[in-house]
C-alpha cells in the first residue's frame, strides 16, 4: 500500500490496434478505478520486442496508445501513465528476479508455448523470460491488485511464487499481489467467428471494431457480424453471434440483456445489427474526437511522458534500492 491507497498495476502492449473489446473489457473500467487505487497504467513496449517490430511503427503505435489511455478517460493527474521503456527499475528488477526463477517453471507457461508455436523463427531467451518482466512490472510498485484476464493467470500465480521465494530469503520486501476482482468487463467475441476473442491481431478485419474505425466502418462491420437462421434476438448460448452482439449493445448502453430482448421482440437481425452498430459509434466517437485533440497537442503530451516517467521511477526506486540492498549489491554513492 502507497500513499494510504492500494496499488492497481495493468498496461497494453504497444503493438496493433485496440479494439473495442479492450475498451469495454478493460480500459472503459480502469477509469472509474482511480479515485480507490493509487493506480500505475503502463504502455508495455518492452514486452513487445518479443516480436520483430518495425522501429518507426512501435513508437508512432506507443504514442498512439498512450494517448488513448487519456482521450479514454484516464486523467494522468490521478494516474500514473508512462512507457515502461522510460523506467529503468523494469528491466533492473527482471534482471534480478529472473535468478530467483526455475528453468521448470518458465517451461510450464502456456503462453509461451502459443507465441513460440507462432513464432518458429523467432524463438528468443525474452519470449521465455517474459513472465519474470511482467513479475518485476508489477512488484516494482508494490502492487496490491492486479486485473488480469483468464489468459494471464498464470503468469501472476508466477509472480506470487517468484515474491514469496524471495520474501522467505530477504524478509518482508515485495505486497503480494492479488487478481483484481471488481465490476467485470464485457467480454466481447469476434464478429466473424463468435467462438473467439475480438483481437488486436485478428487476420480478418471484419471480426473486429477498432478504435479509431470510422462510423461507416463501424456500421459496415455490424451490418455483417455473423449470426444465424433463428431470426429472433435472444440472448442464449445457442446464438453465439447474436449474444454477442447484445454484450456489445449493453454494454455501449448500460442495459441488461432482458431489456434488449424487450426492445427488439418482433424486429429482425437487420433492425438489431444497425442498433448495435450505432450504439457502438455513440460511444467510440467522443473518445476519437478526443484522442484527435490530444495529438494535436504535442507539448502536453510530452509533458504527461516526461512528469509521468519520473513519477513512475520515484515509486519503482523505493523498491529496486530495497531489494538492490537485500541481494548484496553495493551502495551507491550519491
Amino acid at each position: 500500500m502507497l500513499d494510504g491507497k492500494k496499488t492497481l498495476f495493468s498496461g497494453m502492449q504497444a503493438t496493433g490496434n485496440l479494439t473495442l473489446g479492450n475498451y469495454l473489457g478493460a480500459l472503459k473500467n480502469w477509469v472509474s478505478l482511480s479515485d480507490d487505487y493509487l493506480t500505475f497504467y503502463s504502455v508495455v513496449d518492452m514486452h513487445s520486442i518479443t516480436i520483430r517490430q518495425d522501429p518507426a511503427e512501435l513508437r508512432k503505435r506507443a504514442r498512439t496508445l498512450l494517448t488513448l489511455y487519456i482521450a479514454a478517460g484516464l486523467d494522468p493527474e490521478k494516474n500514473c501513465i508512462y512507457y515502461q521503456s522510460h523506467v529503468s527499475g523494469h528491466a533492473e528488477l527482471a534482471w534480478i528476479l529472473n535468478c530467483f526463477t526455475y528453468m521448470g517453471e518458465l517451461n510450464r507457461m502456456t503462453q509461451f508455448k502459443d507465441k513460440a508455436a507462432k513464432h518458429a523463427d523467432n524463438i528468443n531467451a525474452g519470449l521465455f523470460t517474459y513472465p519474470v518482466l511482467m513479475a518485476a512490472d508489477i512488484l516494482l510498485y508494490q502492487t496490491d491488485v492486479v486485473p488480469v484476464g483468464i489468459d494471464q493467470m498464470q503468469h501472476l500465480e508466477l509472480t506470487r511464487d517468484i515474491a514469496i521465494r524471495f520474501n522467505n530469503l530477504y524478509g518482508d520486501v515485495f505486497t503480494i499481489p492479488e487478481a483484481y476482482i471488481g465490476k467485470s468487463g464485457a467480454k466481447i467475441m469476434s464478429l466473424q467467428d463468435p467462438s473467439k476473442k475480438m483481437s488486436k491481431s485478428d487476420e480478418n478485419p471484419n471480426g473486429s471494431i477498432y478504435l479509431m474505425d470510422d462510423p461507416d466502418t463501424i456500421i459496415r462491420k455490424c451490418k455483417r457480424a455473423v449470426t444465424d437462421s433463428e431470426a429472433c434476438v435472444r440472448y442464449r448460448d445457442e446464438q453465439p453471434g447474436i449474444k454477442n452482439l447484445i454484450d456489445i449493445y449493453c454494454a455501449c448502453l448500460n442495459k441488461t440483456p432482458d431489456e434488449v430482448e424487450r426492445e427488439f421482440d418482433g424486429k429482425g437481425y437487420g433492425d438489431f445489427k444497425l442498433a448495435v452498430g450505432e450504439a457502438v459509434v455513440s460511444v467510440l466517437k467522443p473518445l476519437q474526437d478526443r484522442f484527435a485533440d490530444l495529438s494535436k497537442n504535442k507539448d502536453y503530451l510530452d509533458k504527461v511522458i516526461k512528469e509521468n516517467a519520473e513519477k513512475a521511477s520515484w515509486y519503482s526506486n523505493k523498491t529496486l534500492r530495497k531489494v538492490q540492498k537485500k541481494i548484496g549489491f553495493p551502495e551507491r554513492i550519491r
